[in-house]
């Protein structure tokens, strides 16, 4: 991955999540818990 791919990326999450607390949807709290279950799903592979 360059630095440009991943300056792009964190510039995208960046505006979502900034979005996300203007706005009150509530998206980050979701994609948390779909983080903890993937962590907790890989997990179990180990």
């Amino acid at each position: 991955m360059t630095n440009r791919i991943a300056l792009g990326i964190g510039i995208v999450l960046g505006a979502l999540f900034a979005l996300d607390y203007v706005l009150g949807l509530g998206l980050s709290l979701f994609l948390g818990r779909k983080f903890l279950e993937l962590i907790r799903a890989i997990a179990v592979w180990r």
